[in-house]
């Protein structure tokens, strides 16, 4: 961070017309946005914005790749929700963030990635480290933008941020020329503003459709709530538990939406889809209304199209209007704010008592829910789901935790019961591995005061794990447990299921992660029964700075319920025999 002298300088450009290099512009217009911390990685074609950087207090990050610094601004997004900001150079720098950027547009993620670019005199010529970084992520950002003048770089960074952060989030890139930044242009902050954000004319909700989802709602005698990632987005945890607790509607989760309506609610069922528990899908399909408020039907939740909840009328709130009837046709499409849409809902929704529907879905979760136990039985192995529930105990929940992607996340989802918003950040569009460790960073940074953890597979963790050294260097407390099975686990389980055992190419041979991490600077251990696991996070917990734990679980154990690929909701694969780890309804 840069000195005060500094820090009012750059205010005073927010106030004063002053004339400055491109590269100035670039961060006083970030300091103008309200950026204190960026993610990046220097190069040739960007270097004209890294000597302007210590003129004004921005923290930078420096990443150990670039795909790790989009990840490190998503995951900062995503526990603070305020805009990430990545920076990288031109052509394979650039090219780095695109696996970032997939990744925060499939989720809704607002991030602005500012890249190099070679002079404007070059480009075309296919001059070094040039490429059309604009037409290659023109799929995966909501827009980006090439400026090749001083005095268009504010407007077009202004823009970037609106549009990033408004409507349905999602990422934005700037794509800079290098002579544009080494240029200098008169900088007025005021004059660069946006036009004002105008929303989708279709983000309007009539009074009578307003009118006839109240009606669907006041009759339904089986109703469930849906929630996805949209009501974290909107801030609409309020309304929406006002919504289930007058109407008695119990609610299901998407992965996304997990944290948006409290774990321990009598109201909440769980999550739902793929691997969601089996109470939740029977619930969804005997439904005869289905109330999707920010949430888009994705495949991993619905199953297959044509079985998915047959028997329900269907409400969808969305401020998106490409994801209605894209994959569910609806009855009612409530287009707009989901905070808005509910505020102007609630009213016509009166109070109703707990009903059959309620006591039905209590008796087929019965005692099984794992919410309801304390400890699971230990049969001499170390499982993940010993260690995502004693984790989830030991912490009290009270954690922002990362997740890479794979069997440990679906575990995470299952057994980490997470009461708050903004505390479970993982990949769910992309499903990209490597995204724990780099996200996590970002949280941490975005929220210093709160205890965040990676949970990491052996084969995700690898990707990514050059990052401990920015952990390192930046002297952040983040705690890692990676759940080491020796498999790329989720690959592994389709195996099983669907290849007859074949394990082609998913056994692995991985470091030792604890002499890794202390290579880092950073101790560890490794964990190889339930017996050591308190003792283990304690002791990460305690540590002054970052703690690696190296948890050796069963190397062949799966996720269940498990929903095949082109299958019906309630067509669920379950534990075979008795589970060994505690029953549960998905084991019947």
């Amino acid at each position: 961070m840069n000195t005060n002298a500094n820090t009012q300088a750059s205010n005073a450009h927010l106030t004063t017309p002053t004339r400055l290099t491109g590269a100035e512009i670039l961060w006083a217009t970030l300091v103008g946005e309200g950026v204190t911390e960026v993610f990046g990685y220097p190069g040739g074609a960007i270097l004209p914005v890294y000597d302007a950087l210590r003129k004004f207090p921005i923290r930078h990050i420096l990443v150990r790749h670039e795909q790790g610094a989009a990840h490190m601004a998503d995951g900062y997004a995503r526990a603070s929700g305020k805009v990430g900001v990545a920076i990288a150079t031109s052509g394979p720098g650039a090219t780095n963030l695109v696996t970032g950027i997939a990744n925060a547009m499939l989720d809704s993620i607002p991030m602005v990635c500012i890249t190099g670019q070679v002079s404007s005199k070059v480009l075309g010529t296919d001059a070094f480290q040039e490429v059309d970084i604009t037409g290659i992520t023109l799929p995966v950002t909501k827009h980006n933008f090439l400026v090749t003048h001083p005095e268009d770089i504010a407007s077009a960074v202004r823009q970037a941020f609106q549009i990033a952060k408004s409507g349905r989030p999602g990422p934005v890139l700037v794509d800079i020329t290098k002579d544009a930044q080494q240029a200098s242009a008169l900088f007025d902050f005021a004059a660069a503003k946006p036009q004002p954000y105008r929303p989708h004319p279709m983000l309007h909700v009539g009074d009578s459709d307003v009118a006839q989802a109240a009606e669907l709602i006041r009759n339904a005698k089986r109703p469930v709530i849906l929630a996805g990632h949209g009501v974290i987005q909107s801030n609409a945890m309020e309304p929406l538990r006002t919504l289930a607790e007058r109407a008695q509607i119990p609610v299901a989760l998407t992965l996304l939406g997990l944290g948006a309506f409290p774990a321990s609610h009598s109201l909440n069922l769980g999550m739902m889809g793929m691997h969601g528990e089996a109470w939740v899908n029977h619930a969804i399909q005997e439904a005869d209304l289905l109330i999707a408020c920010g949430m888009r039907f994705d495949d991993r939740v619905i199953g297959t199209a044509a079985t998915y909840a047959t028997k329900a009328k269907k409400i969808h709130i969305e401020v998106d209007p490409a994801e209605i009837n894209k994959n569910i046709k609806v009855d009612i499409a409530l287009i707009g704010d989901l905070t808005e849409v509910l505020e102007q809902l609630l009213p016509r929704i009166p109070g109703r008592e707990g009903s059959g529907w309620l006591k039905a879905l209590d008796a087929i979760k019965g005692g099984c829910a794992v919410r309801d136990i304390k400890n699971l039985p230990d049969s001499g192995h170390l499982y993940a789901a010993h260690v995502m529930h004693d984790l989830w105990r030991i912490t009290g929940g009270n954690a922002v935790v990362a997740t890479d992607v794979g069997q440990h996340q679906m575990w995470e989802a299952q057994y980490f019961h997470h009461e708050h918003p903004r505390s479970l950040i993982t990949s769910g569009g992309l499903g990209t591995m490597g995204f724990a460790l780099p996200a996590a960073i970002g949280a941490k940074v975005a929220c210093p005061e709160k205890e965040v953890w990676v949970i990491a597979g052996d084969g995700g963790f690898q990707m990514t794990s050059p990052e401990l050294s920015t952990i390192a260097q930046e002297h952040l407390k983040v705690n890692i447990a990676i759940i080491n099975n020796g498999f790329l686990g989720m690959v592994r389980q389709w195996q099983e299921f669907f290849y007859d055992r074949n394990y082609e190419s998913t056994p692995m041979v991985s470091p030792d992660f604890v002499k890794l991490a202390e290579a880092h600077g950073i101790p560890g251990l490794t964990v190889r029964s339930r017996a050591e696991v308190e003792a283990a996070v304690n002791a990460a917990r305690s540590a002054s700075g970052a703690f690696l734990l190296n948890f050796m679980v069963e190397k062949e154990d799966s996720v269940y319920p498990m929903i095949p690929a082109g299958s019906a909701l309630h067509e669920m694969i379950r534990r075979p025999g008795k589970n060994p780890l505690v029953e549960r309804a998905d084991d019947e």
